[in-house]
């Protein structure tokens, strides 16, 4: 034991402050106190990156300072989002029998007589906003919601502990299946900890009970499955990740290259006999999957209220945009109005034809290749997105430790600007915060981008010569 402190006590030293800095954040933070909130942001941040740097190669010892720091907020009522409220009103009134899709928390809450223990409490954390609208979360992800209703149907932090046991539990999945994919590419096994040890993926999903980390883990094991020529699960698991959150929707395009040019060098005969069917295959499994997963749900009254709540985002709700900032400006100084509901429904055609563009102009034949067009789909998705809350980096950032770009692991430092919000008694963003995460965001990018077009014309000229 001594002999371990000898050779380790500075790291320890940083586990010990690390602990004690996740304890402040998760049980004596008030989200209004902005510069509490950055000082312990900044100060993990350097903990977390001290951490790895000192211990490259001991992942035991990474692994276990991760579970620990995910361990201290296990009795914590989040902080920093309130969403969670809704999970567990969901979750119980699945309990009691009821279809979530079909009911507003208003209504019953107006007729006195919702059907579950603390319902008014759960709706007023929730928030009038939350409890005016149907809800949006997919099945998997309710089936989560109805997994903390049996063991505490009656506790509010009761069911925070099994949603955080949960995403724990998802956490771990994904940092055995992406350690293993970063083994198939003889790329460092270290990267993972760059996710799995990062304070933004500890405090925004198992501190705040954002389910991210359950797609997250199903996008990572279905990537795994595909590398390892396990396209049927893979299509499985992805459709998975769907029924968490509809996000991964947005790669199903980018497929196309995997299944008909890999291992062919043109698209021929060959490659689309050989290629098409799986590659309808992979598409009919992952929609069929899907399709029998809302199954027990499915109405017309569902399909109603579940695209109702969709549209809000594209053309209601504007929270910590980048570009959709510049082009409201823009409206304002032009038309003198917000024009929010024409620009949500422009943006996500423009994201379409990005993403066609990427899936056919852009080589994504290789498993590595796939990930990296993967990732700049989601992004560009969310440069474009009237609503980016902090919670959603978290996909891009499992994708880039398989890759090169750096600039989600920055994005994911720089969101916490977006809190600045709260600041303000009526929710109001300070639009020069926001300015200044999606400069740091921007630049970085940007930097990248050129760096590896410079990198694809050195290796292209190369191997001409």
């Amino acid at each position: 034991m001594f002999r371990q402190w000898k050779y380790n006590r500075f790291s320890i030293l940083l586990i010990v402050a690390g602990l004690l800095f996740y304890w402040s954040f998760s049980y004596q933070l008030e989200r209004t106190d902005f510069t509490k909130m950055i000082s312990l942001w900044a100060a993990l941040f350097f903990v977390s990156y001290k951490i790895i740097q000192l211990n490259p190669d001991n992942y035991k010892l990474l692994a276990i300072t991760a579970l620990l720091f995910r361990m201290v907020f296990l009795f914590a009522i989040p902080n920093l989002s309130q969403d969670f409220y809704r999970f567990i009103w969901d979750g119980r009134m699945l309990l009691e029998g009821f279809n979530p899709y079909l009911s507003l928390p208003e209504v019953w809450i107006a007729q006195g007589d919702a059907p579950i223990a603390q319902a008014q409490e759960l709706y007023a954390g929730m928030g009038t906003l939350n409890g005016s609208h149907y809800t949006n979360y997919p099945p998997v992800s309710q089936f989560c919601y109805f997994i903390a209703s049996l063991f505490a149907s009656k506790s509010i932090l009761g069911s925070a502990m099994v949603f955080r046991v949960l995403i724990i539990l998802a956490d771990i999945g994904t940092f055995f299946f992406g350690r293993k994919l970063l083994q198939s590419f003889n790329l460092p096994e270290k990267r993972i900890f760059w996710y799995i040890l990062n304070p933004f993926i500890i405090i925004e999903l198992t501190g705040n009970l954002h389910f991210e980390a359950v797609m997250v883990f199903f996008i990572i094991w279905s990537l795994y499955l595909l590398h390892k020529g396990y396209w049927y699960w893979a299509a499985v698991v992805l459709a998975l990740s769907v029924s968490v959150k509809l996000i991964p929707l947005l790669f199903l395009p980018l497929f196309f290259q995997k299944f008909i040019l890999d291992k062919q060098k043109n698209l021929n005969t060959s490659s689309l006999t050989i290629g098409l069917p799986k590659l309808f295959g992979f598409y009919s499994i992952v929609i069929g999957t899907s399709f029998l997963i809302f199954a027990p749900f499915l109405s017309g009254e569902f399909l109603a209220n579940f695209s109702k709540t969709i549209t809000l985002w594209f053309q209601t709700f504007e929270f910590n945009a980048s570009i959709y900032f510049i082009i409201r400006w823009i409206g304002y100084q032009v038309v003198g109005w917000n024009i929010i509901e024409t620009t949500g429904k422009i943006l996500p055609l423009v994201v379409v034809v990005i993403l066609l563009g990427l899936t056919f102009f852009r080589n994504n034949r290789s498993t590595l290749q796939l990930i990296i067009g993967m990732l700049l789909g989601i992004c560009i998705y969310y440069f474009l997105s009237t609503t980016v809350h902090p919670w959603y980096i978290a996909v891009p950032l499992s994708l880039c430790i398989f890759t090169n770009y750096r600039f989600p692991i920055v994005w994911s430092f720089v969101v916490i600007f977006s809190y600045t919000a709260y600041l303000h008694p009526d929710f109001k963003e300070n639009l020069w915060m926001v300015g200044l995460e999606y400069l740091f965001v921007f630049t970085i990018f940007s930097i990248e981008i050129i760096k590896a077009y410079q990198n694809k014309i050195h290796n292209t000229l190369e191997n001409n010569s």
